[in-house]
């Protein structure tokens, strides 16, 4: 039997970010399970990711933050409502801290929290680890809008 992810929840209309859109076939397909409190992702670069030889470039591992951060969001508010209807959280900021260089030939995991959240916006932090070396930390902050308006499904 295979865990479901936390993007499998999303509306079609959802599904083809670049980053985290199981439906766009040339994005990164990141898959995010919920464990607990905490949201947790694995993903292999390709050789065509790269910054500089064997170096995973810096663009790809903002984008995986932040997909993996709203995905994290995402999933907590729903967990909280019981329900996959009508809200969505969508990045309304994005800051990410470069610790050290990440190697390509490696998987990358990703481990995400919420650190707060207060009304329409949750702060997701998120870190980024090649093996046991943390190499990014982001923080991502998200609003709640209506999933049916920003899809414009209404």
């Amino acid at each position: 039997m295979t865990k479901e992810t936390i993007q499998d929840h999303w509306p079609q209309e959802a599904t083809f970010c670049w980053g985290c859109g199981k439906n766009n076939e040339h994005g990164l397909q990141l898959k995010s399970y919920l464990e607990g409190e905490e949201t947790v992702a694995t993903w292999k670069p390709k050789d065509h990711h790269l910054a500089f030889p064997g170096i995973l470039n810096g663009g790809i591992i903002a984008t995986l933050i932040d997909c993996h951060a709203t995905g994290t969001a995402n999933a907590l508010a729903h967990r909280e409502e019981g329900t996959d209807d009508h809200t969505m959280h969508v990045t309304a900021s994005l800051s990410v801290k470069f610790l050290r260089p990440t190697p390509l030939g490696e998987p990358v995991t990703l481990r995400a929290r919420v650190k707060e959240s207060s009304g329409r916006r949750m702060t997701v932090s998120c870190s980024l680890f090649s093996g046991e070396q943390e190499c990014a930390q982001g923080e991502v902050v998200t609003a709640s809008v209506d999933m049916n308006r920003f899809l414009k499904k209404e």
